[in-house]
């Protein structure tokens, strides 16, 4: 039972099932913070999207022989290569159908957000014999999957319900809301750069810990969320409400995994906890609304 029980996680790791699921979670909170019910097919698009994105990434970036790699991850995918190609083809050609079904003004922005992903592993440029892809430019590549993550699961959702009328935000809340979501994602992606700080530096690849190190590096995480706070304040002036107070409290856990975080942790640790951080967000979220309600 154990052994199927370890099976079953592995695959919802490392086959990037769960990092969907933090996509549509975050897609979620949006949706419930703006006030409106979540639009289908936008929760869909980021499911497979996220899917078939990071899968596409992954076997690209495929090692010689990842049988020996230290990434239990790298081992456990490429052991289940037929699988996770079927995978991910299937949730690539799945984005058909839903990227027609979007209003003219979403299917622009995703554009912009697929050329991004598909050029973020792809060996685009090239110095002498070096091919390398936008990720390896310095500093780049955690702007990349932080503007994504944020431009998919905040401004595609609120284009989304505006399209059928069901809310309406001014620009300043809008920015707000893109503001803090970057800052969240931001601070969530600096401790992976972190865990492969020393395979950086012998690469090249640029990273924020590669560049000042270790300790400012948990240090500029903690200031990204103490803004991110800050902007939940503002955000439609709604001050210390409840909303605020379940947001703040998934802030300050997240502060605190990112404090434990260092390379010797192991691989669930990121993928399950580090991330999972998207997931409980909307839980908690749903909680304090539950508690308000019987009040």
């Amino acid at each position: 039972m154990k052994k199927i029980l370890q099976q079953a996680f592995d695959f919802l790791l490392f086959s990037n099932v769960f990092m969907a699921l933090c996509a549509v979670a975050q897609g979620l909170v949006t949706f419930y913070l703006a006030g409106v019910k979540p639009v289908a097919t936008v929760t869909w698009l980021l499911f497979t999207s996220t899917i078939g994105i990071y899968n596409f990434s992954i076997l690209l970036t495929r090692p010689e022989k990842p049988e020996q790699s230290k990434y239990r991850r790298v081992r456990w995918f490429f052991s289940h290569y037929r699988l996770m190609v079927t995978f991910t083809i299937v949730s690539l050609l799945s984005l058909i159908p839903l990227f027609f079904l979007m209003s003219a003004e979403s299917r622009i922005l995703l554009i912009f957000l697929g050329v991004i992903s598909f050029a973020y592993g792809l060996p685009l440029f090239s110095v002498g014999d070096q091919k390398f892809g936008l990720r390896n430019i310095p500093g780049l590549k955690p702007f990349l999957i932080t503007l994504v993550w944020t431009l998919s699961t905040v401004l595609l959702p609120i284009l989304e319900a505006q399209n059928f009328n069901l809310t309406v935000i001014s620009m300043r809340d809008l920015a707000i809301l893109i503001a803090k979501r970057f800052l969240l994602i931001a601070a969530l992606t600096v401790p992976f750069d972190i865990r492969d700080l020393f395979e950086d530096q012998q690469s090249g690849l640029k990273t924020i810990p590669v560049a000042f190190g270790e300790k400012k590096a948990y240090l500029f995480c903690q200031v990204l969320l103490g803004g991110y706070v800050v902007l939940l304040f503002l955000f439609r002036n709604n001050g210390f409400n409840a909303d605020f107070f379940a947001l703040t409290i998934t802030a300050a856990l997240a502060g605190w995994l990112i404090f434990k975080s260092t390379w010797k942790k192991n691989e669930y640790y990121y993928f399950f906890f580090l991330d999972g951080v998207l997931i409980l967000q909307y839980m908690v979220l749903l909680l304090f609304h539950w508690l308000g309600g019987l009040m």
